[in-house]
């Protein structure tokens, strides 16, 4: 008799068979666990790597981050108390402001960048773009000037000295630091920016005009061109504060343009609406604020977005906190304009002194 006919008969049976089967199963279940678990190990020390490569490129220590970022809405809780004037402000000497700068300095500063009339590719139909961004199509500009550079606390320094304008309320003391003179001013508000270019003898540029000094007329997606080039803007926390507005000649526009890409969020004149052909929806286009609606929903800061009858501004060209895709040159960001915030700034523009000339006589 073979070895596998002297075996029990018991081994043979079907109870046996489907015990056998579960055991076989469970083996298996428990070497999938095993190896699952043994995989999210490893994972887990990649991401542990990961992040401690992260946290060795970052741009400030760390252990600061309460001091470097605020919480989401605190710069619009600082604005409207800064508003209701219960922040102190100080009043300067328009002489000794201009006398932080050389005349030089000063001078290029003010520059103003003629761009000719004519057409240009506005918007874009790239299927990754953002909706309200959609579609590309061509847009007819007269001439017209716009800020060389975007404005920066020196300027808004003098705007406030010669204007009795209130100060940015996070300069300490109403002070600016000499190491920020020529870094563009933030937490200005769309009514301090339109006031500082009425004061200026000019206005803020509409999206438009902000769009075509950009990115000229041949549609590149960035002011130098088409591909992202990390070491010709101030994006994404590369440095983790705005920087000097002469700081990226290389990152320039068609037309000499500095800044438009990074470093600031710009305000512009328009209100955030759709294209004409727009395929984004409409609820992205209406204004909505966050209120909690009960006293659990305030303490566990849960808010619902209400419909407010107010609109949103367009702003431009991302900020050294975006993301890099936002400071593409077609790119349409917003907010209401009585916010604020550390990274808000803004440029000015004009009508071209060149079309007054050539206009007839009337």
């Amino acid at each position: 008799m073979s070895p596998l006919q002297q075996q029990p008969a018991h081994l043979y049976s079907e109870d046996h068979r489907v015990k056998r089967k579960r055991y076989l199963m469970a083996t298996l279940v428990t070497c999938a666990a095993l190896l699952a678990l043994g995989i999210s190990v490893h994972l887990i020390q990649l991401l542990d790597r990961g992040m401690e490569t992260m946290r060795s490129k970052a741009t400030y220590d760390l252990a600061e981050m309460d001091s470097r970022i605020r919480a989401a809405g605190e710069d619009i809780a600082l604005q409207r108390l800064h508003e209701q004037g219960k922040i102190s402000r100080v009043s300067y000497n328009v002489a000794d402001v201009e006398g932080m700068l050389s005349a030089g300095q000063w001078q290029d500063l003010g520059t103003l960048i003629e761009i000719p009339a004519g057409s240009f590719i506005m918007g874009t139909n790239r299927p990754l773009s953002d909706a309200q961004d959609h579609p590309e199509h061509q847009a007819e500009l007269p001439a017209y000037q716009i800020s060389k550079y975007p404005v920066t606390n020196a300027q808004y320094l003098r705007f406030v000295a010669d204007a009795g304008h209130r100060p940015p309320l996070h300069w300490k003391g109403g002070q600016v630091k000499p190491s920020d003179l020529l870094h563009p001013v933030t937490m200005v508000s769309w009514y301090d920016a339109k006031a500082y270019c009425t004061w200026m003898g000019g206005r803020l540029p509409t999206e438009a005009e902000w769009e075509k000094a950009s990115r000229g007329t041949d549609g590149r997606r960035w002011p130098w061109g088409e591909q992202m080039k990390v070491d010709r803007l101030n994006t994404y926390y590369n440095v983790g504060s705005t920087t000097e507005v002469t700081h990226y000649p290389d990152g320039a526009s068609p037309y000499g343009v500095f800044d438009m890409a990074g470093n600031v969020s710009e305000w512009t004149a328009d209100q955030f609406l759709p294209y004409k052909g727009s395929d984004a929806p409409d609820e992205l286009f209406q204004a909505r604020i966050g209120v909690a609606t009960s006293p659990v929903d305030r303490a566990l800061k849960v808010v619902d977005l209400i419909k407010v009858d107010a609109p949103y501004i367009v702003m431009r060209g991302g900020s050294w906190k975006s993301d890099p895709f936002s400071t593409a040159s077609y790119h349409r960001n917003y907010s209401f304009p009585h916010y604020a915030s550390d990274f808000y700034g803004f440029r000015c523009a004009k009508d071209s002194t060149l079309q007054a000339r050539n206009s007839p006589d009337v």
